[in-house]
């Protein structure tokens, strides 16, 4: 935590700085605020003598007046209070800016760290749990450093400050006071353990119930067209419980602190006053005295309270920072080359050699698999389900690495490419195509930084999009919802042709475009994609065989392996795996005319 916090407060110092002498001077007047009370209890309403200090600061004439020294006395409290109240209101306002500044860096900082992953990540974590951490989580160190990072050091300073002068005004009373401190302070230790604890179950329950809460609401459309808005609830339900049975657990271990610190405060008030009482009948103190000693026994334990307290925010910071560091310490990113190349305007063609990939090393998904795709080659892949063609198309962007074997576009290894270069030269459609909260223009300049008007509305009429976003409420700056969901399933994959085509690659990945498509829409998105695919290596994964029958080659993968390659009349000839899957779909096109017919 410390080096962490050290990190990310180093480019703050001026701030810190700032705040540091706040908090002094609040320290100061801290100090000095019983004093004024004591001149009056002592020398202008007392009997006592006055000391030498006081007439040097004072000066004769307004410490033999009784009501002078009354007057300064008051207004020194009131400046003491507004010397108090204003550090304290610069320390306040810039601790926060530099604790919301410090959680504005981590998150950045965090989300970065995140982007660099391979997608290997993020099939093993759930997503909730990512955004609790980058929430929550960081909100808490936000809290930590906006609350505690100088507070622990200058609570540490009033106490030495504190015992200094009580040491110098009543030798006996501040013994009392430091033999029962470390008692205390070991009961916080301890006490720090155990909320540690109950606070990281706490944090495991509530991401629990971000991750049910989550998936409940992404998918509302299957709960409720299955009807199972009850079993959703009842999930909740029980994740909200264990959440509260931890938090009550936390809850118990917290407030056992207060009580213990308020008897201890008790019990040393309790003896200083009935020892006072009777110092002062024997003279051998004044009543001034006792109060400023009555004043800094309450302030003493006050920073020790903050401190106690403080283990609360310190045990919650330290969870947080441990699911930061979960994060940061990983390291799933791809390597990205020393040398690494940038990509000049790409031919577009595509090689495999023996490319083998596991997710998991017992289970290999791709064995020893190899083609080539030459530049302007429109491909097809296809094959049963789990055969690896969604793994085939992830290693040509470097979402993966190969786990043997080189994936080569015009002729380099892609791992030899920078990353940014690589995935620049390739363009992607895919089954169903995302949007992203915003507009449709937002959408469409998705695809290419800086995008144009011009660019955005010839890209759109090449997708087959302008017609129906131009009559839309806003045209172009219509809002798509969450997800696209405001638009059927041929808009939103028209506006995700847009976004490939105004992004000009030479490589195309197609990822089923058409699957989930009516017939009026799949013609226009074809006729979209025949446009976009002109001129450009175009890769296409498909279920539905109709849609790559006119491809150059068509490749037939099979328990991870490249069983067939060829056109679709070679492939037929041969009577294989592709021919199977042909006749079984046309088998299937056929019982579906013959139904439709007798309904």
């Amino acid at each position: 935590m410390v080096r962490l916090l050290r990190q990310l407060l180093r480019p703050y110092w001026g701030s810190l700085i700032i705040i540091l002498l706040a908090m002094l001077t609040e320290l100061a007047a801290s100090l000095a605020t019983p004093w004024p009370l004591k001149i009056v209890l002592d020398h202008a309403v007392g009997p006592h003598p006055k000391p030498d200090w006081l007439f040097r600061l004072l000066g004769k004439s307004i410490v033999e007046d009784p009501v002078a020294l009354i007057t300064v006395a008051a207004l020194c409290i009131l400046l003491i209070a507004v010397l108090g109240a204003a550090a304290n209101y610069v320390h306040t306002y810039v601790t926060e800016s530099v604790g919301q500044w410090v959680a504005n860096d981590l998150r950045i900082r965090v989300y970065h760290h995140l982007e660099q992953f391979c997608l290997a990540y993020f099939d093993k974590n759930q997503t909730a749990t990512i955004l609790s951490t980058i929430t929550d989580d960081i909100n808490t160190i936000e809290d930590f450093a906006s609350s505690s990072t100088l507070g622990v050091l200058v609570d540490l300073m009033t106490i030495v400050g504190m015992v200094i002068v009580m040491f110098v005004l009543n030798f006996e009373f501040t013994l009392i006071i430091i033999f029962i401190t470390p008692f205390l302070l070991m009961f916080i230790i301890r006490f720090k353990s155990l909320l540690k604890q109950a606070t990281r179950k706490v944090r495991i329950e509530q991401s629990n119930v971000v991750a049910v809460v989550q998936q409940g609401l992404e998918l509302e459309r299957v709960v409720m067209a299955f009807g199972r808005q009850q079993l959703e609830e009842e999930r909740l339900g029980a994740a909200s419980r264990q959440t509260v049975y931890a938090a009550l657990k936390a809850r118990l271990i917290k407030s056992m602190l207060g009580p213990v610190v308020t008897l201890v405060v008790a019990l040393c008030t309790a003896i200083v006053v009935w020892r006072g009482a009777f110092l002062i009948t024997a003279g051998a103190m004044t009543i001034g005295t006792l109060t400023v000693f009555l004043t800094y026994l309450s302030q003493f334990f006050s920073p020790v309270k903050d401190l106690a307290k403080m283990t609360n925010i310190i045990a919650a910071a330290g969870i947080a920072v441990e699911r930061v560091g979960a994060i940061l310490d990983v390291d799933m990113s791809l390597p990205e080359r020393p040398d690494a190349r940038e990509a000049g305007p790409s031919k577009g063609e595509v090689i495999f050699k023996n490319v083998s990939f596991a997710y998991n090393e017992d289970a290999p998904v791709l064995k020893d698999v190899s083609f080539t795709i030459k530049p302007g080659q429109r491909v097809g892949i296809v094959g049963p389900t789990g055969c690896g063609k969604s793994t085939i198309v992830s290693l040509i962007p470097r979402f993966y690495d190969a786990t043997s074997g080189t994936v080569t576009i015009d002729g380099v290894d892609v791992r030899d490419y920078k990353l940014q270069a690589l995935r620049d030269q390739i363009g992607f459609v895919l089954q169903d195509s995302v949007l992203f909260r915003g507009t449709v223009r937002e959408n469409i300049a998705y695809g290419l930084a800086g995008a144009t008007e011009e660019e955005i509305v010839r890209a759109a009429k090449l997708a087959n999009a302008d017609e129906f976003i131009s009559k839309m409420p806003h045209g172009y700056d219509t809002p798509v919802g969450e997800r696209g969901a405001t638009l059927s399933g041929g808009q939103r994959a028209r506006i995700g042709i847009a976004r490939a085509i105004i992004r000009n690659s030479a490589i195309l990945i197609l990822d089923e475009p058409t699957a989930a498509l009516d017939t009026e829409s799949e013609e226009l998105v074809m006729e979209a994609l025949e446009r976009l695919m002109k001129g450009k290596t175009a890769i296409t994964i498909a279920h539905r065989l109709s849609t790559i029958r006119s491809s150059d080659k068509i490749i037939v993968m099979h328990d991870g392996r490249v069983v067939e390659e060829g056109t679709h009349g070679e492939l037929l000839a041969r009577g294989g795996l592709y021919a199977d899957l042909h006749h079984a779909q046309l088998r299937g096109s056929e019982a579906q005319i013959t139904v439709a017919a007798a309904s």
